[in-house]
């Protein structure tokens, strides 16, 4: 008697999952063919941040005790977050200096705290509005460029002409709440 009604439910998610996960894997189908580096490299890049990650994770107390994130963009990797000492971030830019597919290291991870959850919103909502007018601007393919905030300092990445890379720092440094903006970007 029951038995109908759940199927139904069911099935009505079910689809509803394959359309959420065709509209995700067209998004990414999309982003990666207006990306400047080859498809190759955006799997290297991938695979880099993975094995990165990992590394930090071997040291125990990195894994216990630090807040470090990795982006790679054509084997420049991006190391943000914060640990508690010198000591520290010097163990995590050995440990992802040895990755396989690492060219460039910009360790940029604080000495300080953790930031905390209301930090943490504070630049993801930065990013979205960062990110957003950069891809509204007529003179900057915002699609070429990644955005990345930690503590309201932001990090722009990507392969551009080195007129773009100026008008993205102008762009993100005229966002209220933005304090610094810091250039990570391969010139074209």
């Amino acid at each position: 008697m029951y038995l109908r009604p759940i199927l139904l439910l069911c099935g009505v998610l079910f689809i509803q999952g394959c359309a959420v996960a065709v509209v995700a894997g067209t998004a990414s189908a999309v982003s990666a063919a207006n990306d400047r580096r080859t498809i190759g490299s955006q799997i290297d890049d991938n695979s880099i941040e993975i094995k990165a990650t990992l590394a930090l994770k071997q040291i125990p107390r990195l894994a216990k005790h630090a807040n470090i994130n990795v982006v790679s963009v054509n084997g420049t990797v991006l190391l943000t977050g914060q640990v508690a000492n010198e000591e520290m971030r010097t163990e995590a830019n050995s440990a992802v200096t040895n990755v396989m597919g690492v060219k460039r290291l910009l360790n940029q991870v604080r000495i300080g705290s953790n930031i905390g959850l209301s930090t943490q919103t504070h630049d993801t909502w930065l990013t979205s509005k960062v990110k957003t007018q950069l891809l509204a601007s007529d003179n900057v393919n915002g699609s070429n460029i990644k955005v990345i905030t930690e503590n309201a300092e932001v990090f722009l990445m990507g392969m551009v002409a080195k007129d773009e890379a100026e008008q993205a720092v102008d762009i993100a440094r005229n966002i209220h709440g933005v304090e610094r903006v810091i250039k990570a970007f391969e010139y074209l």
